[in-house]
Formats: structure tokens, sequence, C-alpha cells
């Protein structure tokens, strides 16, 4: 059996597998606040209590940097050990990947009907790839192509610097720099970012809030409750943060299109793309994808896709430690 998990700054998400025709297949998974825990040990002890097995290998997909077996995640106080966890599951060693690289391991392995275009373009069988990801925080990573194979790696391009591209975008970095100092793309471009674009515009006086929003976000600003309110037309303030989200979530995917050459395509993966997949498929997402001066033409053939299937990053995780225990002959990223 399999020990997998997704590590996020809001959730973590458990699963244990079996490998059955060379993928893993889930027999059980959970789902558990990370704030309400101390340590990944607390949760991975609980999972299993629950959900007894022996356990042949496993992984976790982690919000944050891994460097030399360990991560000190950005989103929780928590310092993650792979020897620690290792110790815990009596296994010779676990592994710990990025989130975002789980993401690039378990797209490969999920059906058409995972997916939704956006973009069509024309597959480059020879090309890179990218996938990024808003969430709690905003994820990326990359494919490079080997010459037989896509392989994912990690990075942690949502810390880059965030570039305005209009003059309403150039008020909101002056207005962020107020408040953090250094503004990153992951300022703007995930939950927290979303509340971050909703108070600004309420700093500076745009759109207008329902009495049914202002109740709500009198207890504390939520994004779900912003998201919601400007899907459904009630606010026109959470409108406008939900379009400038969306714009500024093409135009990064734009540059991580650019920055990979990606021409093998970009998938839009985390939590926050699916909810907000009408959006995404109205032409102001793709229009700050293209806008990119003379790369227009190569962005205008590079596919786009989203990920729908909230499991990905686990079940990512789950082949990740099926092959670094020898249960599947190779990834089937191709």
């Amino acid at each position: 059996m399999i020990l997998a998990g997704d590590i996020g700054g809001t959730g973590s998400r458990f699963g244990l597998f079996e490998i059955r025709d060379d993928r893993p297949r889930p027999v059980a998974v959970e789902k558990y606040p990370s704030r309400g825990h101390v340590r990944l040990e607390d949760i991975v002890a609980k999972f299993l209590a629950a959900h007894p097995a022996k356990i042949r290998g496993a992984c976790f997909g982690i919000a944050g940097p891994v460097i030399g077996g360990e991560v000190v995640t950005p989103n929780l106080p928590w310092h993650i050990r792979a020897a620690s966890l290792a110790e815990l599951l009596g296994l010779p060693q676990v592994s710990l990947i990025n989130d975002l690289e789980a993401n690039a391991y378990g797209a490969a392995a999920l059906p058409d009907a995972d997916f939704e275009t956006l973009q069509k373009g024309t597959t480059d069988p020879e090309g890179n790839a990218g996938i990024i990801s808003a969430g709690t925080g905003l994820g990326q990573a990359g494919f490079y192509f080997d010459g037989a194979r896509l392989r994912p790696f990690a990075s942690e391009g949502g810390h880059v610097d965030f570039a305005p591209q209009s003059d309403l975008e150039i008020e909101l970095l002056v207005h962020l720099r107020g408040k953090f100092g250094h503004v990153s793309y992951e300022r703007v471009l995930s939950g927290p970012g979303l509340v971050n674009l909703f108070e600004f515009l309420r700093a500076t006086g745009r759109g207008e809030e329902s009495p049914a929003l202002a109740a709500e976000l009198a207890a504390g600003i939520s994004a779900g409750a912003i998201a919601a309110a400007g899907l459904d037309g009630t606010s026109s303030r959470a409108m406008q943060a939900l379009d400038l989200f969306v714009s500024l979530y093409g135009a990064e995917a734009g540059n991580l299109a650019l920055k990979m050459k990606a021409t093998r395509g970009v998938l839009i993966g985390g939590g926050i793309a699916p909810k907000l997949i009408a959006k995404l498929r109205e032409p102001r997402f793709l229009a700050a994808f293209l806008d990119k001066g003379r790369m227009r033409p190569l962005l205008g053939q590079i596919p786009v896709r989203v990920i729908l299937n909230d499991q990905c990053a686990l079940l990512g995780a789950a082949l990740f430690a099926a092959l670094e225990a020898d249960l599947v002959a190779d990834s089937p990223v191709a």
C-alpha cells in the first residue's frame, strides 16, 4: 500500500493507494485542516489510526521549497523533515516533493474528462510544458522534454515580482507595497490575493458591496464570499475583484508559458480555477495570456487547459511514491 499526502496551507489531503495496472488506485482518502495541527506527523498518525495499513512507500507533495529532504512551509508554521516521517512510518525513506511537482505527475494520470480546454492550440510533441496553480498560495512548475517523455520539475515561480500591466495594476502595486513591502504574484493571485484585490478596490472607492456581502464580510473578509458575490453579480466590487484576478491569472500563465517555452501546453491547476471556470472561459483570461507583444503568435499556438480534478496532486504524490518504491515501471508523463 502507498501513502500519499497533498499538504496545503489551508487543507491537507491524505490517501492510501494500491497499485493496479501500473497506476495508483485510491483505497481511502481523507482531508484535514492544516492549521488545526502542530505538526504534519500528527495528521499522518491520525489518518493511519483511522486507516491502518502496511505502507510500502510514501510521498508528500508540499506547498513550499523542498531542499535536502526538508521544507519550512511558507503558509504554515511547520518544519517538515523526511527523516522524521520515515521514522514514524517505519520506512527506509519518505519522499517530499513540491506540491506543483506532485500536480504535474498527477496530471499525466488523469483522463481527458478531468480537463477543460481554454485554448486548443497546437501541441508540440517535443516541447516543454508548464503548470500554474492558485490556491492558498501560488505554485508553478515545469516539464522538460528529455527526448522520450516529459519530466516534471519544481519551481518557486509564484514568489517572483508582481509586474503590473495597466494604470489600475500600477496603483494596485503601490497600494500593496505600502502593506507588504515586496509584492509577489502570490500576493495578488491566490485566495488571500483575491482578498487583497477586494480590499484595494474598497480602499480606492471602486465598486459597491451588497448589504448581504457587507454583513458577511463584517465578521472577516473571506475569499469564498467575495468569489460567490462576484459570480452571482450581487456586488460590483466583488465582480471587479474577480475580473482583475482572472486578468492577472491569464497574464502570469502567459509569463510561465514564455519562461518554460511551453509549446507542449500550459495547465491551470489548484483549488480556485475549477470554481471560477465560467470566468476563465470569458475572453479576459486568454486576452491577458496572449498579450505578450511580439510573442503573441507563439502564445496563440500553446494549448491551455484547466485541471478539474481536485485530487490531482494527491494522485501525483502517490505515483511518485510508487516510482520510488519500484512498484511501477516508469512515470506515465508522456
